[in-house]
């Protein structure tokens, strides 16, 4: 079975290299879609009788590993050193450095990575993340699998 939630968030980036206005700083409202794959619980003394997990207990685990890292930070591209060095100049600054160039893709394939870390620490092999879906805008986002 698989169930979905979503989660919104606020964050700055920018693609160095990019060829329009995406090179430029800037930010977006993102949304997270997160679906997750297990068993209907069954034991009828369980809290959880008749889900796969709670959907509180769901959001609150997605919020803790991605969004209240990543909710009002700017996120950059451990390459990109220009702002690197700019946002370390800014006292307290919430900053995310990523490994790759924080696309919508790349955003994506990171939630996963980190999401199947915390459900595995969390649930081991019983419920687990299946699909990120990573929103930019309304209209565009990439999923990963």
């Amino acid at each position: 079975m698989e169930i979905t939630t979503k989660l919104e968030f606020d964050a700055g980036h920018r693609i160095p290299s990019h060829k329009s206005s995406c090179k430029n700083l800037h930010g977006h409202r993102y949304a997270i879609e997160v679906t997750i794959k297990g068993e209907v619980v069954s034991d009828k003394s369980n809290s959880d009788f008749g889900m796969v997990m709670d959907f509180k207990d769901a959001k609150e685990l997605i919020k803790k590993t991605i969004v209240e890292e990543w909710d009002h930070s700017f996120i950059v591209y451990k390459g990109d050193v220009v702002v690197l060095k700019f946002l370390e100049s800014l006292d307290g600054h919430k900053t995310v450095i990523f490994p790759l160039v924080p696309t919508a893709e790349n955003m994506a394939l990171i939630a996963m990575e980190k999401l199947k870390i915390s459900f595995n620490e969390e649930f081991g092999q019983l419920i687990k993340p299946f699909k990120v879906r990573l929103y930019e805008t309304p209209n565009n986002w990439a999923d990963v699998y």
